[in-house]
Order: structure tokens, then C-alpha cells, then sequence
């Protein structure tokens, strides 16, 4: 479920796998390849094995079996501070002894550069995250939001082309972590570089990334862009992992090209979808339906099948409609309908019909 053509890659991961105990493998034979300029996102579940594929990247960890690629080289046995690579943390990993304009300067100096270079890159890097007037402060002087906008300059100082950012974001409250995802993503198209982050909220993965890999088990289950990932899951753990998701199991009984028929378990009731990781007739599947695809007592033509539903609980989100209804004999399905003018609102205990159009229920691995 990986990229396997690496041979114009900036970024390169080739039969890539790590164990720390030399026996259970944390990370399993992984394929990747990023052309340059692409911002990937790493997302996954703790102990997913995400982690440590940046942390190889990086060169603090050292790859059991494989090869790591940038630019074309093998980077497996150079050491981290060769790398020419910028990394962010969520800790920020400040000098706390040192002032902004010293903390930005340390990687400068590393590198031999002059002092009237590392003036003006100094200068540069903290215009880009707008905290010039910060320079003589010292980290703990400075809020959250501005420490993580000091952490990202100094990983941009001297201008690399691959940066690394692992959960950068995660300590910083929900609006001030919303607004420096939007800056971290304009800031990486501007600049031409190369990002891979890591993190495990899907929010932040589907609004940031080209494309998101999504690790489970050590392995990456599917590799595409956000829209792709949220609106074609490739299979079961994919579906739950990104954004809400409504499941109904089944049994597949008819079979065609690119629609299937499945069986309901709880009601015997039938509902139309795509197949997607289903084979034959008598298959058990996992149907998949995104909250806002489903309508309530809907006009899909003759062809298609709607099941019954009643209603249990209805909430008000402001803008949006949330309804919990019983399907199937399940009582966790959701629908979510935005709040116009002319939507009606539902009440518990209320009977009604619900279908979909059959390209938006996907039947996947059971």
C-alpha cells in the first residue's frame, strides 16, 4: 500500500524496516518515495510505527535492513548533523540559556558560516515567523505559540531543503494550533521545501499535506492525498481512522464490475456499494459511510435500496445537524446535515428512511 518508484525521489525509504530487540519489527518493510517540495504527513495511532521512520530519517535511529535516500545518496551511515536536515519537536528543544537571535545562531556557527551571513539569515528566518522584535529575548520570556515560532525558524535558518517536524503542534491550545497550521503550510509552499510531519490528529494531517501516509502495525495502510484518503478508504482501519465514519456488516450476495449488493447482519435488509477489498459472493464485508453522505428519506431512483431507521438522539452543533440513529440493530450510526433554513430537525423516537447513493458506501475487509 506503499510508492515503490524511487528513482526520482527526494526523499527515498526502500525495504525499510526496524527493530530495537531483534525480533519484533516496528517498522516493516516500508516503501516511500517524496519528490521534492511535497509536505507528507506521517499519521497514526501511538506505536504505529510513524515515529521512527522520522527519527531514521533524521539519523537518530539506525534502519535494521533497508536503505534511506536523499537527493539520490544514501544517507544510512552519515550522522545527523551531516545530513543538512531541520528538525522541530514538540518540546520545542530551545537553549533556555541562550537568546532567540544565540538559539538561531547555533546552527549557523555549526556550520561555519561568518558573523554578517548569520546576521542576515538570522534576520530572514525570524521575519518569516513574524517575532523580529524577540531577537535578545530568552525562551522563557516567550508564550507557547512564540517559542514553536522560534523552534521553526531555527529549523529554517540555514535553509534546508528537508525539514522534520515530529507532533510540533501538540502542545499549543486548539485556535493558536489552527492558526500556525495554516502558517506552517504557506510558509513550506513559499519557501520550496521539503516537509515531513508527523502527528496523530487527522484534522491537521487532511488541512496541512499533499499527502498523507497512514501508519498502522508498522506499516503504511494507505498513501494518498487528503481528499482521496477521507473519500476512498482502501480498507477497514483507513475508513475508521480518518474522520468519522458509519459501519454496517454484512455479507456480499451479488457481485458486478463496480457495485456490489451486501446483506445486512442485523436487519437482512440490502444496501448497494462499491466493492472494494471484497472478492465473491459470500464474502464478509465492513460497509463504510461518511456521517454527511447519508439523507434522510431520500430520492435515490428505483434502483437503489434505503433501509429503515429510528431516531434516538438529536444534537444541535451550530453549524451542523448531528443525529443518532438505529440501523441494522446498531445504535451508533450518525448522520450529520448542515444548518439551513429548510432542514428539518428530527426527533427521538421518529421513523424514517436513510440511503445514500451507492458510490458513497464502500464494502471493505470485514
Amino acid at each position: 500500500m506503499a510508492d515503490t518508484d524511487t528513482k526520482d525521489a527526494f526523499v527515498a525509504f526502500e525495504r525499510v524496516q526496524k527493530s530495537y530487540d531483534g525480533e519484533n519489527l516496528v517498522v516493516k518493510d516500508l516503501n516511500l518515495s517524496m519528490p521534492k517540495g511535497e509536505f507528507l504527513t506521517m499519521l497514526g495511532p501511538s506505536g504505529s510505527g510513524k515515529t521512527t521512520c522520522l527519527m531514521m530519517l533524521a539519523g537518530f535511529e539506525t534502519a535494521t535492513h533497508g536503505d534511506i535516500r536523499l537527493d539520490g545518496k544514501s544517507i544510512n551511515n552519515i550522522p545527523p548533523h551531516k545530513r543538512g536536515i531541520g528538525m522541530v519537536f514538540q518540546n520545542y528543544a530551545l537553549f533556555p540559556h541562550m537568546t532567540v537571535a544565540e538559539n538561531l545562531s547555533f546552527p549557523l556557527e555549526v556550520r561555519g558560516m561568518n558573523k554578517s551571513t548569520r546576521e542576515q539569515k538570522i534576520e530572514r528566518a525570524l521575519g518569516m515567523v513574524q517575532m523580529n522584535a524577540f531577537a535578545g529575548r530568552r525562551p522563557a520570556q516567550l508564550s507557547g505559540g512564540q517559542q514553536q515560532r522560534i523552534a521553526l525558524a531555527r529549523a529554517l535558518v540555514f535553509e534546508p531543503e528537508l525539514v522534520l517536524m515530529d507532533e510540533p503542534l501538540g502542545a499549543l491550545d486548539k485556535q493558536l494550533r489552527e492558526s500556525l497550521q495554516f502558517e506552517i503550510t504557506n510558509l513550506a509552499h513559499e519557501l520550496g521545501i521539503t516537509v515531513v510531519y508527523v502527528t496523530h490528529d487527522q484534522t491537521e494531517a487532511l488541512t496541512m499535506s499533499d499527502r498523507v501516509a497512514v501508519f498502522d502495525d508498522g506499516r503504511i495502510q494507505q498513501l494518498a492525498p487528503p481528499d482521496e484518503l477521507y473519500e476512498q478508504p482502501q480498507n477497514s482501519f483507513v475508513a475508521q481512522f480518518i474522520g468519522e465514519n458509519n459501519t454496517l456488516q454484512g455479507t456480499v450476495t451479488k457481485l458486478s464490475g463496480k457495485r456490489c449488493v451486501v446483506k445486512l447482519d442485523g436487519s437482512g435488509e440490502e444496501i448497494d456499494a462499491v466493492p472494494v477489498n471484497v472478492n465473491a459472493v459470500g464474502d464478509k464485508t465492513t460497509l463504510s459511510i461518511r456521517p454527511e453522505r447519508v439523507e434522510f428519506n431520500p430520492n435515490l431512483g428505483p434502483e437503489s435500496h434505503t433501509l429503515n431507521a429510528e431516531v434516538l438522539e438529536f444534537i444541535y452543533m451550530g453549524d451542523v445537524f448531528r443525529t443518532r440513529l438505529r440501523v441494522a440493530g446498531k445504535d451508533d450510526f450518525v448522520v450529520k446535515t448542515r444548518n439551513r433554513a429548510d432542514q428539518v430537525r428530527l426527533t427521538p423516537g421518529e421513523k424514517v428512511k436513510i440511503g445514500w447513493l451507492p458510490e458513497d458506501c464502500r464494502a471493505l475487509d470485514a
